[in-house]
């Protein structure tokens, strides 16, 4: 926990302040607008019944500094907020981006290697045909897959392990870190997965996100319950470490 907390914290100090513009939490990701529009996954899922973000309702009149601060909170619908929040004002430097698809890097990096994957992603099914073994862990296992109580076993025999930014905002993280053999090559993916080189000094070797380059068309998808996949508007791009 420690270690997550360190990692969370080093992302807020980076959060330049802006007045936060629209907060709006969708079905399946949630977009906070202040200096830029930032996303994260909602995960409503792991949200328990009658859970509610504390100020819901004036989270609007905040600035990016005081709404990425939820992102420490346990309560799930605050954290992904704060993520999102952390997405919308971080310093960003587009020539360090390339526009590559986080499952085409990993099938280049982990053809006849041991790949670890931390979360259900649409490029499984092509790691498992270039892969010498697929391991996928996830918080609520589905068929085929392995449970989290399994990470100290499994991670230290992956030669590539693809990791759910989903891992900072639900605080797990450090305790999949840590597990990771130095060696390994680490990826960090999806909506809520910030673009900051704060994750390269915590043993990630490529981060790959997602910019939004126009903001109404993805709100307007986005507030219309279109999952992550089919939001408009966006792009992903990936930062990999010097």
């Amino acid at each position: 926990m420690r270690l997550i907390m360190k990692v969370l914290e080093e992302l807020i100090y980076r959060v330049e302040d802006h007045p936060v513009r629209d907060v709006k939490v969708g079905a399946f990701t949630t977009a906070v607008t202040s200096k830029r529009c930032g996303l994260a996954s909602t995960l409503l899922a792991y949200c328990s019944p009658g859970m509610v973000a504390h100020d819901a309702g004036s989270l609007h009149t905040k600035s990016s500094k005081e709404l990425a601060q939820y992102v420490l909170s346990e309560n799930m619908l605050e954290a992904v907020i704060g993520m999102a929040a952390i997405n919308s004002a971080l310093p960003i430097d587009e020539n360090s981006f390339v526009e590559i698809n986080a499952g085409e890097i990993l099938e280049e990096k982990g053809a006849g290697k041991n790949i670890a994957v931390i979360g259900h992603f649409p490029f499984i099914p092509r790691l498992q045909k270039t892969a010498k073994a697929l391991y996928v862990i996830e918080k609520r296992p589905r068929g085929g897959d392995l449970s989290e109580e399994q990470i100290p076993d499994i991670l230290p025999q992956a030669d590539v392990i693809a990791i759910s930014g989903t891992t900072l905002m639900n605080h797990t993280f450090g305790n999949i870190i840590k597990y990771c053999r130095v060696d390994s090559f680490k990826l960090m993916l999806g909506p809520s997965t910030p673009l900051s080189t704060v994750l390269f000094d915590h043993g990630i070797d490529v981060i790959s996100g997602v910019l939004v380059v126009d903001h109404d068309l993805l709100l307007k998808y986005l507030t219309q319950g279109a999952s992550f996949k089919f939001l408009k508007g966006k792009k992903m791009v990936s930062m990999i470490k010097k």
